[in-house]
């Protein structure tokens, strides 16, 4: 006889379902509530640039190239225009002060001085003439003051008898008369005779004054046109090497126009361009190394030019000390140039990462080292080695220093 065999609500089977269910219950709530969630981008360890953070001392400067420059150099500019008809130099050539470098012509100046030189003579002529003419009225003048006195000298012999002769009654008062006006008369006119001379005389001096005035100021303008056709020969004004002539022979040249220059090989400075980003920071007083044969040498900065041409501005630099031996004008050499005093800092090596985040984060590897994750940093100064690190990083940490532009916007790196 048959049993009815009822079904057992927890059976085997469903036992096994209801476990496969929960445990798969569980494995969503781990993931959702445990799992990392972030963007996650697999990446080759070894294309990739690990660098370490550590703690130092970092030193705030930048390594700019500098152009090796004489210490003086002296522009030779035309002091008269002209044109170019004897070179006696070229560019390298030493010289010393005084030599002929290049002699320039120029018709009009020579004409102007034979002109100003034949109106000096002709005044000279003008005042021996004059000076001539003054002695000879001179002669003349007293010629007629003795005839005049001769004259006088009679009439008053005729006056002093006739006045006893007419005081005795013997010769008449008319005729007494008639001698005291001629005498008097003479008497006259030998005073204006003596204020006509007189006159010639101061006037004949003040034109003898005003052509000698006159010689005078034209000799000097003379002299001057002299000095301006001798300049008309350019001459070397210092000892030094003749770097540049900027001319060839039939070259015109104009009046203040820079012909060459000359460099005064005494000493040397560097003069280096630097970016415009750090022309509030540069200024005369900076201390420099500049190395040369395996040996440092300490520079100051002397000056600063304010003037930037795309994008830079140039600075001298002179040594403090001795001058490497061998250095020659145009050579150019890396500088060292200090922005500030060295401080103790947590550093990292600089890398490509920054034109990428801007120094705002970083991916930092864990310490299993088989990822890295995105951190925010605070950077501060920079120097061609290492930035400053002013939060975000400790010594000892790994953070990816090549670059990030092919990482996307990825949370996390994974090896």
């Amino acid at each position: 006889m048959d049993r009815k065999i009822e079904k057992k609500f927890w059976s085997k089977k469903r036992l096994l379902m209801i476990s496969g269910g929960g445990v798969l219950v569980l494995l969503l709530l781990y993931n959702l509530i445990f799992a990392d969630h972030r963007a996650t981008l697999n990446v080759e360890k070894d294309k990739i640039t690990i660098s370490t953070v550590s703690k130092g001392t970092f030193e705030v400067y930048i390594a700019v190239t500098a152009v090796v420059q004489p210490l003086k150099t002296i522009h030779l500019d035309a002091i008269e225009g002209g044109y170019v008809s004897q070179k006696y130099l070229e560019g390298g050539s030493m010289v010393k002060k005084g030599d002929s470098i290049l002699r320039l012509e120029n018709q009009h100046m020579i004409m102007d001085f034979v002109k100003s030189e034949t109106e000096m003579y002709r005044l000279i002529n003008e005042l021996q003439n004059t000076k001539l003419r003054l002695k000879q009225d001179r002669f003349a003048m007293q010629q007629k003051l003795a005839t005049f006195d001769a004259q006088i000298s009679q009439a008053k012999d005729l006056y002093d008898r006739n006045k006893q002769l007419v005081d005795e009654k013997i010769i008449a008062q008319q005729d007494f008369n008639k001698n005291k006006f001629e005498y008097e008369g003479l008497l006259r006119q030998r005073e204006i005779e003596m204020e006509s001379q007189s006159y010639q005389n101061e006037n004949s001096r003040m034109q003898i004054i005003q052509l000698e005035g006159t010689i005078n100021r034209t000799q000097l303008n003379l002299q001057l046109m002299k000095n301006n056709l001798n300049n008309l020969l350019v001459r070397a004004p210092v000892d030094g090497q003749l770097s540049s002539i900027n001319v060839e022979v039939g070259s015109s040249i104009t009046a203040g126009q820079n012909i060459g220059q000359i460099d005064d090989l005494n000493g040397f400075k560097m003069r280096a361009e630097i970016d415009e980003h750090y022309i509030s920071r540069v200024f005369p007083g900076l201390k420099a190394t500049f190395e040369f044969s395996g040996k440092n040498y300490d520079m100051v900065t002397t000056k600063v030019y304010p003037e930037v041409k795309n994008g830079r501005f140039e600075v001298d630099m002179n040594f403090e000390k001795e001058t490497p031996d061998g250095i020659r004008r145009g050579q150019s050499s890396p500088i060292r140039l200090e922005l500030g005093k060295a401080t103790t800092a947590i550093l990292l090596p600089v890398g490509g990462f920054f034109s990428d985040t801007g120094g705002n984060w970083v991916y930092v590897v864990d310490k299993g080292g088989k990822r890295a994750v995105k951190r925010n940093i605070v950077l501060g100064s920079k120097n061609p080695m290492f930035y400053e690190v002013l939060e975000g990083l400790q010594p000892g940490e790994q953070v990816i220093t090549s670059s990030y532009e092919n990482f996307g916007n990825k949370d996390v790196l994974a090896f």
